[in-house]
């Protein structure tokens, strides 16, 4: 009796490293054009001018709450399987940790933007009396102080340590690309400074954009050339615990 072939066992995983690699391309884009759109109109500051803003142009009111930023984290959320795919054979427990610190910093993420509360919020004031918009300026006012909370931070802080943890396993990968340790390294490094804490926060932030985006560039090239064609074995294919 002849049973049907299996495919290899690295065969099955092309389809996540070659969403990784479009994941990383994604992020990159995702980037610049948010970069690009706080350049060319920043963001409102108080309540108010969030409430205005989100009547005269909800699109842009979204964007200037970092709601972009939640299709950016599942870009990034795509490039952490890529990257498990890919350095599972250098170590089973750090893939793990990855994906699964990696989600809990997206959930983080997600209840911590306030774009929905602030249009929500917005759309009410807009149609409220004198009284009610008091009320919903206070709320409004709660919802943005959240926004850099708890949440935000235990997001900030997760993704430097899962940077770092990708940091250690490029180093260990033998085929992973020339330097991509270290761009994961510095993106990681500048990420334990969270952007709210003040004017080094945020020129930290901007400065980890730098060592991110390149570290994404080559992740997708790499992780792009391994999705074509059969793997080759290589030691690392003996998995560490």
């Amino acid at each position: 009796m002849v049973s049907a072939a299996r495919p290899a066992p690295d065969d099955d995983l092309r389809g996540l490293r070659r969403l990784g690699g479009w994941g990383a391309i994604g992020s990159v884009a995702l980037v610049a054009v948010q970069v690009a759109t706080f350049s060319v109109r920043p963001p409102a500051r108080t309540t108010p001018e969030v409430f205005a803003l989100m009547i005269d142009d909800p699109v842009v009111g979204l964007l200037s709450l970092d709601a972009l930023y939640l299709v950016n984290n599942l870009a990034v959320w795509l490039l952490y399987l890529g990257w498990a795919a890919a350095l599972r054979t250098v170590s089973r427990s750090g893939v793990v940790l990855v994906v699964g610190l990696g989600t809990l910093q997206m959930a983080a993420y997600v209840a911590s933007n306030p774009a929905a509360e602030m249009l929500t919020l917005a759309r009410a004031h807009a149609a409220a009396d004198d009284a009610g918009r008091t009320a919903l300026e206070a709320a409004g006012e709660a919802v943005l102080a959240g926004w850099t909370g708890t949440a935000f931070l235990t997001y900030y802080l997760l993704g430097a340590v899962v940077l770092l943890l990708v940091a250690r396993l490029l180093h260990l990968a033998p085929d992973a690309p020339r330097g991509s340790s270290l761009w994961a390294a510095a993106a990681g490094a500048l990420m334990l400074v969270p952007s709210p804490f003040g004017v080094v926060g945020l020129v930290a932030s901007l400065a980890s954009l730098v060592p991110w985006c390149g570290l994404c560039l080559i992740s997708a090239r790499w992780l792009l050339g391994r999705s074509e064609g059969p793997d080759r074995e290589t030691p690392a294919d003996h998995a560490t615990a």
